[in-house]
């Protein structure tokens, strides 16, 4: 069935504000109004003409009590005129009341597309700074944590924008226009409706800090749990196969426990700031009904005059008490932009340099006096590590776990960049390449497979355009996937599921190594790239690899010592240095390290 083309109503060029939304949060960090007024740059004509037409919307609101009071005096004081007079105040509030319909749609249309608009660009500023920020970063952060700043957090954010603007605006238009009639009319009562926003203020400064504090502790545990969540999701295989169950949910029971805590102590702190506003405000309006009825049994007023002092006042109230009731969702709000702030101004950004354009890759690298350790580790994982690498040379690291094999795969991406020593690349430090340009020109298959919820097509062409059928049939055919293809009801075209869980290891490997070779890359690394194959599977994959050798500069990190025969010279890692080097042949007869390693796993 054909999909129904969505309708954009804003474009997505209209949602690429990274920059501005960026250099806002580094100067504003701690200062979340500042940043909510940012959002708003560039969008005065949309605001302009969506508070013309809250204007209108608000209108009747104001005119109403007007009408009553005249109506009311009309009927306690008839003259010979008073239907007359009772008819024009009728069709006065009538055509105030229908033309609320088209302002409340137009106002809507105008806000609502700058307040969506602020959202999308708010999260597409939050995915494109995540795209930047370095993998020692991700490799730290629970992903379920940055799902929730995403997602959850925006969303505060764009209920806290429609909060402010609506509630604020009206707030601010029914004080003034019930104020201004009220002094035109009484200025006794006028003083008397000064009183509540002294005592509103006095209210809400009383709750500011418990109730911020609460939210901060409250989206912190959310946080937290949402990413232990993900894990637990991720872990059910494992926790399912070790019959551990009851320690998961054990786990999760206690963190949970820690979020209905944290947010039974929320609740409690909110209500008890909402019924005593009411309170407050209940008991000023039953004193404005007694002043202003004394008021008018002296005679100062009239008793239509006596419900519009009392309607506005009621106005004010409510605005008052709304206001102080959505200012916990506002706390929750300024939070949650504060929350954003934590990806928005995170320095662990991944260096791009781009001093030395690389051009054409040849794939010649040379590993110059490398040394690596973990900002938090006295450790190092690589010391004084010296190795070239011809184009077109193929080298495989072995050795026991921990060696610094995977290491020197990360640094040779860019995952991670040195602590000591330069990497050439064609001769050219890759701190100051492009990484974008090299990275197009190279190639991972990494031990854990990754795939994503589309066809198989999708996977293998990930990132390529105009890619023709003859190329993917070639490359299916080097991996061994027609038999995969065979069994599926769609063939290429076949949707996987989340992950490919409904594949094998071995299938959704080979798919992984079919989106590395349909690059023709200039360099291509396989981190365990045959572990999750079974022998048939295994075979075909060392063909496809033993090709690629002679097209490319090759990269292997293997335990299978089998799959490395044919590489030009294997690496035996021991400690963060090279304990053995040479051909396969070469390491077998000098039976040092490599030998007994190989002998090992006969």
């Amino acid at each position: 069935m054909k999909e129904k083309k969505e309708k954009k109503i804003i474009s997505e060029e209209g949602l690429e504000r990274f920059d501005e939304y960026l250099n806002t949060y580094v100067k504003n960090r701690e200062h979340p109004v500042k940043i909510i007024a940012s959002f708003y740059k560039g969008k005065g004509r949309s605001l302009l003409w969506a508070s013309i037409c809250l204007v209108a919307q608000r209108s009747p609101v104001w005119v109403i009590p007007l009408v009553t009071a005249n109506i009311i005096d009309t009927a306690t004081n008839p003259g010979e005129d008073a239907g007359m007079r009772i008819l024009f105040n009728v069709i006065i509030a009538l055509l105030f009341i229908v033309q609320n319909v088209g302002s409340n749609y137009l106002a809507t249309q105008q806000f609502a597309k700058v307040n969506r608009s602020i959202e999308g660009s708010l999260r597409n500023a939050m995915v494109r700074k995540l795209q930047q920020l370095s993998i020692m970063f991700h490799k730290e952060v629970q992903s379920g944590r940055l799902q929730s700043k995403i997602m959850r957090d925006v969303e505060q954010v764009q209920e806290l924008l429609n909060q402010i603007f609506r509630t604020l605006f009206f707030f601010v238009l029914d004080f003034a226009i019930a104020v201004a009639i009220t002094f035109q009319k009484s200025p006794t009562v006028f003083l008397f409706f000064l009183i509540v926003v002294p005592v509103s203020v006095l209210t809400i400064y009383a709750f500011r800090k418990p109730i911020s504090d609460k939210n901060r502790e409250f989206r912190d545990q959310m946080e937290h749990t949402q990413g232990a969540v993900a894990e637990m999701l991720e872990m059910i295989p494992v926790t399912r196969a070790h019959g551990l169950q009851e320690v998961e949910i054990q786990k999760m029971n206690r963190s949970l426990t820690k979020i209905v805590n944290r947010g039974y102590s929320l609740d409690l702190v909110n209500a008890l700031f909402g019924s005593v506003s009411w309170v407050v405000f209940q008991s000023f309006q039953i004193l404005c009904l007694a002043f202003t009825g004394y008021l008018a049994c002296r005679g100062a007023i009239s008793v239509g005059e006596v419900v519009l002092f009392q309607t506005y006042f009621t106005q004010i109230v409510g605005q008052i008490s709304t206001l102080i009731n959505i200012y916990p969702q506002v706390c929750k709000g300024l939070e949650s932009v504060r929350s954003i702030g934590d990806i928005m101004a995170e320095t662990k950004v991944e260096t791009d340099n781009s001093i030395v354009p690389l051009g054409e890759l040849k794939g010649g690298v040379e590993f110059c006096n490398i040394d690596f350790k973990y900002p938090d580790s006295e450790r190092y994982i690589l010391k004084d590590f010296s190795l070239k690498v011809a184009p077109g040379e193929s080298i495989a690291f072995v050795g026991e776990s921990g060696a610094g094999k995977s290491t020197i795969l990360n640094l040779l991406i860019g995952f991670i960049p040195p602590t000591g020593g330069k990497i050439l690349i064609d001769r050219v430090n890759m701190v100051n390449l492009d990484m974008k340009e090299y990275r197009s020109q190279i190639a991972v298959v990494p031990q854990n497979t990754i795939l994503f919820s589309g066809t198989i097509r999708d996977n293998i062409t990930y990132g390529l355009t105009g890619v023709k059928e003859e190329e993917i049939k070639r490359v299916i055919e080097e991996v061994g996937l027609q038999d995969l293809l065979a069994k599926m009801p769609d063939g290429l075209d076949t949707q996987l599921g989340e992950h490919g869980d409904k594949l094998s290891g071995g299938q959704r490997q080979r798919i992984s190594i079919a989106r590395a070779l349909i690059r023709k890359p200039k360099i291509i690394i396989f981190d365990e790239a045959t572990s999750a194959l079974d022998s048939a599977s295994e075979k075909k994959v060392q063909e496809a690899t033993n090709a690629m050798m002679k097209n490319c500069t090759t990269f292997l990190v293997a335990h299978r010592l089998s799959t490395i025969k044919n590489a030009d010279r294997i690496v035996f890692m021991k400690n963060g240095t090279i304990a053995e080097m040479g051909s396969y042949d070469e390491l077998m007869a000098k039976k040092g390290e490599f030998y007994n390693l190989k002998k090992m796993q006969e």
